[in-house]
């Protein structure tokens, strides 16, 4: 069966059988000092930090002979800022958010900047907590994408999208994104056969949390089976410090805006500076 297949299997069954998961969850050491840590950042603050990874990579077309045209500049900023100052009935809390990704062609003459995503966004977010564990949480986003653009480089569209993240084991998370589009952009109509309908993924930590191993598939238009690749890989070079080294393969459709409806392939390298507790996806 296509790997791909099983990991949507998987994942499916971990989303839909919460119970389940909640079993399986392995009490580790310093579990309670982490889920105290957790409600009291979620109860007292900070307001303001970071959303999903920060990192800077620069890459090209692996098993191609680098050259100007295959090799760039990507680098990430996500942040996030709460907007109330208590947490909200059922223990929830509000806030805004914001994403930019720009890819950067800086091997080309002038160092043009090729493409840059915004992506802003207001949230709600539960957590879920069992028996003095932390088991997952579940997130409504309403948010914009666009690349700022105007004439027949514009890209533009929005999303309502339901996010849910669940704890495994002490080892394996696993997360899925679902989302109604609501395309406003002239020149990106077809954008869900690119930019996909949905997407899930598993997060693997070593038991070290030295080493951390993503893969995220989204899932284009259509009843094949047709995906967009994200595999990450990052080590963290300090237990003290938060800059990790960090590896990044996509393959697929969708990665820049302007170029939604082209394929690429890209390997990179680089470093990533990653929210306390947990990424966004």
């Amino acid at each position: 069966m296509n790997r791909s297949i099983i990991a949507l299997l998987f994942l499916f069954l971990s989303l839909s059988l919460p119970d389940v998961a909640k079993a399986q969850i392995i009490p580790v050491e310093n579990q309670k000092e982490f889920v105290d840590s957790l409600k009291h950042e979620l109860e007292y603050g900070p307001y303001f930090g970071l959303y999903k990874d920060n990192y800077f990579t620069v890459g090209t077309t692996p098993f191609h002979k680098p050259t100007a045209t295959n090799s760039d500049v990507k680098f990430q900023i996500s942040l996030a800022i709460r907007l109330t100052d208590t947490v909200l009935p059922w223990n929830s809390f509000l806030f805004l958010m914001y994403t930019q990704k720009t890819f950067w062609n800086v091997f080309e003459n002038s160092l043009p900047m090729h493409d840059l995503n915004f992506n802003p966004g207001i949230g709600w977010s539960k957590p879920f907590f069992n028996k003095n564990r932390y088991v997952g949480k579940l997130t409504l986003l309403v948010e914009h994408e666009s690349n700022g653009r105007d004439g027949e480089d514009s890209r533009s569209w929005n999303r309502i999208s339901f996010y849910g993240s669940t704890i495994i084991d002490e080892w394996l998370m696993v997360h899925a994104k679902f989302w109604i589009p609501i395309i406003d952009g002239e020149n990106n109509k077809d954008i869900l056969r690119y930019c996909g309908i949905y997407q899930s993924g598993v997060v693997i930590t070593t038991p070290n949390k030295k080493f951390n191993f993503g893969l995220t598939l989204v899932k284009r238009e259509g009843w094949n089976f047709n995906f967009n690749t994200i595999f990450e890989a990052i080590w963290k070079v300090h237990e003290k410090s938060n800059l990790n080294l960090f590896l990044q393969y996509y393959n697929g459709y969708g990665e820049s805006l302007l170029d939604y409806n082209q394929f690429h392939s890209r390997l990179r390298v680089g470093i990533i500076f990653k929210p306390r507790f947990f990424s966004e996806f």
